[in-house]
C-alpha cells in the first residue's frame, strides 16, 4: 500500500529564536511574502506589504489568524470593516469573503489551519 508524502517543509530553523518582522522586509508598491512552515495541516506566513498594498476580497477554505507584527491596517470581514495595528489579531472565518489593505507599510504573521 502507498502512501501520499507528508507536506512537510520548514523555512524557519528549528530552535533558534528569531523576531518575526526581520523575516522579510517592506519593498516600494508591493508585497512580500515569507512562508516559515508549511504542513499538510497548514501554513504559517509572514508578510510585509507597502502603504497603500493590499489584497482583494475572496474566501479561504480554512480559518487563519491574522497577527499584525507593525504598521496600520484595515481588514474586511463580511463586508464589516477592521482596523487593526501591531500588537493585536483577528481570525478571518472559513468560507467568509475579506480583504486586506494596508493603511501604514505593515507586517502580520498569518497562520492557517487546514482542517
Amino acid at each position: 500500500m502507498t502512501t501520499a508524502p507528508q507536506l512537510h517543509t520548514h523555512q524557519m530553523p528549528a530552535a533558534e529564536v528569531l523576531r518575526l518582522g526581520d523575516l522579510v522586509n517592506y519593498q516600494e508598491g508591493t508585497v512580500v511574502s515569507r512562508t516559515l512552515l508549511k504542513h499538510a495541516t497548514g501554513t504559517v506566513t509572514v508578510f510585509a506589504f507597502d502603504a497603500g498594498q493590499g489584497l482583494s476580497e475572496h474566501t479561504a477554505a480554512f480559518d487563519a489568524l491574522v497577527h499584525m507584527l507593525d504598521g496600520k491596517a484595515e481588514i474586511i470581514i463580511s463586508d464589516k470593516p477592521y482596523r487593526l495595528e501591531a500588537g493585536q489579531a483577528i481570525l478571518l472565518p472559513a468560507n467568509r469573503p475579506h480583504a486586506l489593505a494596508a493603511l501604514t507599510p505593515f507586517k502580520m504573521l498569518l497562520t492557517m489551519i487546514r482542517s
